[in-house]
């Protein structure tokens, strides 16, 4: 917990020296397959200077790509993943920690060749804090306005699903007994678990797409329905084909590489 402490406060003095007006940071990830250069967003200070940091040291040089997810991303950035089981060259305990999100939607959007972190799922993570070390890159899909609105609407019944399972857990004592007992009781329960799910999402419906993003996700491509979840803190601006070789890697049913595909170094220019 101090370790963590210490190292967001340095993150912090970090950001408020910085001078207004200054360019942004560019960084060159040379790949297995190719080089990649990305730019990093002053508006997220606290991302912006734990990955300068994380690369100066080296902690990025040798990592694999882990996990890519057809028309979605990339991802990278564990230390302990490293091409033909190579020995960990980083100190992981002193990277135990996480960075507070830096949301800024509608400002930056999940469009191809935005950078961002990845973190942990709301239940154990709900203020959306970033994982210490990994980033992922937007690859995603292009959709029609058709498509796009459908989309829409497979979000709101997953946001029911969710909730429902939710309060299923809620009553899982008396499910279980009435289950038993009662069979007409327990059907009962069931339907409303579900229609009080149903009242909840519709009153707090998912945010519905604005004209940016559907000009963008209709015209670019992407992933709609990650923005305003992850905090997104630079954008590629040269080596987009060598991201899009990465991504049509052969992956396995658990979305890891089946060759190996890896950062030879970071370097921030």
């Amino acid at each position: 917990m101090k370790k963590s402490f210490v190292f967001l406060l340095s993150l912090l003095l970090l950001a408020a020296c910085g001078e207004k007006g200054e360019g942004e940071t560019e960084v060159l990830i040379e790949t297995s397959v190719g080089n990649i250069k990305v730019k990093l967003f002053n508006d997220t200070p606290l991302h912006r200077d734990n990955f300068i940091k994380l690369a100066r040291e080296g902690v990025y040089d040798g990592v694999m790509w882990h996990r890519i997810v057809p028309d979605l991303m990339i991802q990278t950035g564990d230390p302990t993943l490293r091409p033909g089981h190579q020995a960990v060259t980083a100190d992981t305990a002193a990277l135990n920690y996480t960075v507070p999100q830096e949301i800024r939607f509608p400002k930056y959007i999940h469009r191809p060749g935005m950078l961002a972190a990845a973190r942990q799922p709301d239940d154990r993570n709900p203020r959306k804090a970033s994982s210490s070390t990994q980033w992922y890159i937007v690859t995603g899909e292009k959709y029609t306005a058709t498509s796009l609105s459908e989309f829409y609407q497979t979000l709101c019944t997953e946001a029911v699903n969710a909730r429902w399972r939710k309060l299923q857990d809620e009553h899982a004592d008396r499910l279980a007994r009435l289950e038993k007992t009662n069979e007409q009781a327990y059907d009962d329960l069931q339907d409303s678990i579900l229609v009080a799910a149903e009242n909840e999402v519709a009153a707090n419906p998912p945010r519905r797409f604005n004209d940016v993003q559907k000009r963008v996700y209709t015209t670019e491509g992407g992933c709609p329905h990650l923005d305003g979840e992850y905090t997104i803190f630079g954008q590629v601006t040269e080596g987009m084909p060598v991201v899009e070789k990465i991504a049509k890697t052969p992956t396995d049913e658990l979305e890891r590489p089946l060759r190996e595909v890896y950062i030879k170094k970071v370097t921030v220019l």
